[in-house]
């Protein structure tokens, strides 16, 4: 009989099993430093007036956040965990870079009551926060949300201040802007898309901490380059190049911080796939023949609302058995 002290003893505990280092509230301020390059750059070329949007949706919706748990007498700590802040960060990325801060504050405050709390708070919401935000103000205040300003616009006179989109241009006007321009972020759009130097720098540092799946972001990004290769390759004159596709616009945004929301994604990895597959398609629909030069927003949306679907048919396994959950396969 071995001794006391050479017995191995089987310790039981309650679920999970697998600890990580990281837990909800890191994992969410490490996603709000990665999104540091995207803010410096809307500093950099749209002035300071985008730091205080940034700054006023931040605040709204952490505050939102506060009040609702207040009233429904909840944990309030729990609004300051960095969920909300990325909330009001990422909304303000995708807006106007002039837009009325009260508009800014209304749309945060949309986004995380409608979008968040009445489903419960974080982990319960279907939808993307910061894209239910900006859809209601875009449905709110169409001319405000489609108001562009040039980079520097300050350096401009003031009949001078106002420019198109890059997609807007090519979709309307058929002009190409310069890559160059759509790499470094000197050109027209919201805060945070036009730096697509910027946004690969944070969206490859969420890559690399595993805080965000690389496969659902390729598959999403991937598809709208195939696609929109496919039919550049049909009639360059008509359509944009693929290269286009992946700099202009919030693509890359949505591609690394929106469609790879934790709660509104898809739970297996064949499922996140699929995701992205059928967001990306709703990508160039809207883009090429679509009303709107922009469709970024309502895939995202879109696939938010069928992800349910998505995970019904691509059931994770049962643990220790051949059998997925549910009984389905």
């Amino acid at each position: 009989m071995p001794k006391k002290d050479d017995r191995k003893l089987l310790i039981l505990t309650p679920a999970p099993h697998i600890k990580m280092q990281q837990d909800t509230r890191k994992i969410m301020w490490m996603v709000v430093l990665s999104l540091l390059p995207p803010i410096i750059a809307a500093v950099y070329f749209f002035g300071l007036y985008s730091l205080a949007l940034i700054v006023v949706c931040t605040i709204t919706a952490v505050g939102s956040e506060w009040l609702f748990l207040k009233a429904r007498k909840k944990d309030t700590s729990a609004a300051f965990d960095g969920s909300a802040v990325i909330t009001g960060i990422i909304l303000a990325l995708v807006l106007p870079p002039r837009l009325p801060l009260w508009m800014g504050a209304v749309g945060a405050a949309f986004g995380i009551i409608f979008g968040k709390q009445v489903f419960g708070g974080l982990g319960q919401n279907i939808f993307n926060p910061a894209l239910l935000g900006r859809a209601f103000l875009m449905a709110a205040f169409p001319v405000a949300l489609t108001t562009w300003v040039k980079p520097f616009y300050w350096t401009y006179p003031p009949d001078a201040i106002t420019t198109a989109t890059p997609l807007a241009l090519a979709k309307f006007s058929h002009q190409i802007t310069p890559y160059a321009k759509l790499f470094w972020g000197n050109t027209g759009g919201s805060l945070g898309e036009t730096s697509a130097f910027a946004i690969l720098i944070g969206g490859f540092f969420l890559i690399y901490k595993k805080i965000i799946d690389w496969a659902l972001s390729f598959s999403y990004i991937g598809t709208v380059f195939v696609l929109g290769g496919i039919l550049w390759l049909i009639n360059p004159q008509k359509y944009p190049d693929p290269l286009f596709h992946l700099l202009a616009g919030g693509l890359l945004l949505g591609g690394f911080y929106m469609i790879t929301d934790m709660v509104a994604s898809p739970l297996t990895r064949k499922g996140r796939v699929v995701y992205g597959i059928i967001a990306g398609i709703l990508v160039i629909v809207i883009r090429i023949w679509g009303g709107y030069p922009e469709g970024v927003m309502f895939s995202i949306l879109i696939a938010n609302a069928i992800r349910p679907w998505i995970d019904r048919i691509f059931v994770p396994r049962r643990f220790g058995t051949g059998r997925f959950i549910g009984g389905m396969r």
